[in-house]
């Protein structure tokens, strides 16, 4: 066996189903803001495609994806990025959603040398670090702390650490925190790629995922163009249908950047074997040429927002995120005692924020807060903000806080 597999924690849930073991829940109908699994109806045009090209069930698929996808993507990525160009050709893989992109990316950029690293936000998404021990990599986290807006502190990251670097995880909007990289500091780590000769990785599948609908979130080849960099040396992006266009079912999204990475890429995927079917592809030319949708869908959040905000406000240290559907809440008592009570008492599930974090030098940056995703239906979500509201007094109440 890969003897890296032994280096691997269990994931997040299932700490989290060994923390509930045992408990004994009251009579209240369950909600879970636990997984962030957009909940909202998916498009109908999406199902009629797969329908209308069902007969290409008989088509294997190619793993550089059909031409009409490719093309598609690079129309919505050039619009919404304000890229000078982006080639369909060379500059686009579809991938069957960022999970499964993010993790062969690693094996694909990664040299297993003794010392090489691969640098990562803490908290972060557990595909970062999986992807790195399974590449031969020893991952490297850098804290996202609340007095840097849940931001790592790149400029404190020291050269030694760069010089070992072989790639860069990012995730703007970030997971958990929802904080958004601004283009300045998307400049600066390009620069710190350039000198240090590292790749970059930006996970942005939460991108279409926010507020003020003048003012989107910026993204890693955005931040590209605006430098004249119209080759994306060292750059690649990691973009999903999952929580734009509420199919993470469909399984389809697309990494784009460095023709020559991509080149790479595109071999190792072809040996991978983890091509689209073709009637996937073209439900997503569908997807990614509609923006009502998308729009509609942000306006579902924003009520959410608003509503269980409004609930929590002087109940718990939580505010609206710059983006993606989740809330980073800080809580009053440990995050695994606070869950584990708050399942018990009110059969609400949340995540601890230690499951999604490692604890460095002793300080372990997810610790005493949860994770709350508002993916459900606008009611449960406002039903769950009472329910936290209600324990969080209990808890005062019995002087636990």
């Amino acid at each position: 066996m890969n003897p890296n597999l032994t280096a691997l924690q269990a994931y997040p849930f299932e700490k989290l189903r060994a923390l509930f073991a045992d408990i004994r829940t009251p009579a209240l109908a369950h909600i879970a803001l636990s997984i962030g699994e957009p909940k909202h109806a998916s498009p109908d045009f999406v199902a009629n495609a797969i329908k209308d090209n069902i007969d290409k069930l008989s088509n294997y698929p190619t793993t550089k994806g059909i031409p009409e996808l490719r093309q598609a993507i690079a129309h919505w990525a050039t619009q919404r990025f304000s890229l000078n160009k982006l080639d369909p050709e060379t500059e686009i893989l579809p991938v069957n959603g960022t999970r499964e992109a993010l993790f062969a990316f690693a094996q694909t950029v990664v040299a297993a040398t003794p010392d090489a690293l691969v640098c990562s936000p803490n908290p972060f998404y557990q595909i970062y670090e999986g992807a790195a021990l399974l590449a031969g990599a020893q991952p490297e986290f850098l804290a996202c702390r609340a007095d840097n807006n849940f931001i790592p502190d790149f400029a404190a990251v020291s050269p030694d650490v760069w010089q070992r670097c072989q790639l860069l995880f990012i995730c703007t909007p970030g997971n958990p925190s929802g904080a958004v990289m601004s283009s300045a500091q998307l400049k600066a780590l390009i620069a710190l790629a350039d000198q240090y000769d590292f790749v970059i990785a930006s996970d942005e599948c939460y991108s279409e995922l926010y507020f003020d609908e003048a003012s989107p979130p910026p993204g890693l080849l955005q931040a590209c163009a605006e430098l004249g960099r119209n080759d994306y040396q060292r750059c690649v992006v990691f973009h999903s249908l999952s929580k734009r266009s509420n199919l993470p079912g469909l399984r389809s999204g697309f990494v784009a950047g460095d023709a020559n990475i991509l080149k790479d890429f595109l071999l190792y995927r072809t040996y991978h074997g983890c091509a689209m079917p073709v009637q996937h592809q073209l439900a997503s030319v569908a997807a990614w040429n509609d923006e009502a949708h998308v729009k509609a869908n942000r306006d579902l959040y924003r009520q959410k927002f608003t509503e269980v905000l409004a609930i929590l406000d002087g109940c718990l240290d939580v505010s609206q995120p710059d983006a993606s559907f989740y809330l980073w809440a800080k809580t009053p008592i440990s995050d695994t005692d606070f869950a584990k009570g708050l399942f018990e008492q009110q059969h609400v599930t949340v995540l601890p924020g230690s499951y999604l974090s490692r604890e460095v030098d002793g300080y372990n940056p997810g610790a005493n807060y949860v994770r709350m995703a508002l993916v459900a239906e606008a009611a449960q979500c406002a039903e769950a903000a009472h329910r936290v509201k209600a324990y969080v007094q209990s808890l005062k109440e019995r002087g636990a806080c």
